[in-house]
């Protein structure tokens, strides 16, 4: 039986390492890997692209672009990492729990673009309930989303582990202007019609994420509950491999939401907390940037990918 050749171009950033790691023992793939001294050398980085069955490109936004623009080979199947194609036309968006045919559309596509890490948090709790009517399309959305400085990328990485004396501040906030590159791709692939706020920040840890954003129900359609939502979510994500729907937090005690709680897991944690007096609820997501909020996602369309070459 043929096995794959799949080529990470940009193996050595920190989600290509990752990737690289998830797929190092598989016996039903081939890893194409360049020597160090190839890795920047634009002829082999095309050589290698064009004779891989599946590429995946962990690379900054223009040199994705790049990459694609040197394919030749239309057998290629290109999985890009960046955020350079996800609102591009042609591309499937590679989030398998968008719909019920989402897997079918990666698993057929050509070009897939994985998503952002903060998207896939924000669209895994808005688009459903957009769908379903539950919460209008035009409503004035802020979303906040704390990462581990491992989101930065590798030159974070550098700073926070190896600053010596220099002491870092324990939380960052940025995107400031309000304009960070996230914020199409959320709306887009919500289903969202005005553009929502979106402020993200880095904690002083290595990774993980929380995000939140919180809705008036006075705002929603007359008589919509944090029982409809939470009941839409359920019946959205029934059967979903990756994504945990906890119960429904009234108000009282709850736990409280630790970005870090699944690190090293492909999982994506969702929970609802309302407060019934008041007729406010928080959405929330919990996952691990470096997982589902990205090599994990990589690795999770890949298999799609695999899975209709296999037919």
């Amino acid at each position: 039986m043929h096995q794959p050749l799949i080529f990470i171009d940009g193996d050595q950033g920190t989600t290509g390492l990752q990737i690289h790691a998830r797929l190092k023992g598989r016996t039903d793939l081939r890893l194409l890997t360049l020597p160090d001294a190839e890795r920047k050398d634009p002829r082999r980085r095309a050589e290698a692209l064009n004779s891989a069955d599946i590429a995946i490109l962990c690379l900054p936004d223009d040199a994705a672009r790049d990459a694609v623009a040197t394919l030749r080979n239309r057998q290629v199947r290109v999985i890009d990492a960046s955020s350079a194609h996800r609102t591009a036309p042609g591309w499937v968006y590679g989030l398998p729990e968008l719909d019920a045919q989402q897997p079918e559309r990666i698993a057929c596509a050509m070009r897939v673009s994985n998503p952002g890490c903060y998207p896939t948090g924000a669209i895994a709790l808005l688009r459903p309930l957009i769908e379903a009517g539950l919460l209008p399309a035009d409503y004035p959305l802020a979303i906040h989303a704390i990462s581990g400085y491992s989101g930065g990328g590798r030159g974070a990485v550098e700073r926070h582990e190896h600053a010596g004396e220099q002491r870092l501040p324990a939380l960052q906030l940025y995107g400031l202007e309000l304009a960070h590159k996230h914020v199409p791709e959320i709306q887009a692939h919500a289903g969202l019609s005005a553009r929502p706020l979106f402020l993200p920040g880095y904690g002083d840890y290595r990774q993980g994420i929380v995000l939140t954003t919180a809705l008036h129900l006075r705002l929603l359609r007359p008589g919509v509950t944090a029982e409809h939502l939470q009941a839409c979510l359920q019946q959205h994500y029934h059967g979903a491999r990756h994504v945990q729907l906890m119960p429904l937090h009234q108000q009282g005690p709850a736990t409280a939401l630790d970005p870090e709680a699944l690190n090293g897991s492909d999982d994506l944690r969702l929970a609802l907390y309302a407060n019934p007096e008041h007729g406010q609820v928080l959405l929330s997501a919990v996952f691990d940037n470096l997982g589902k909020g990205a090599a994990g996602a990589a690795v999770q369309n890949l298999d799609l990918l695999l899975s209709a070459l296999r037919r």
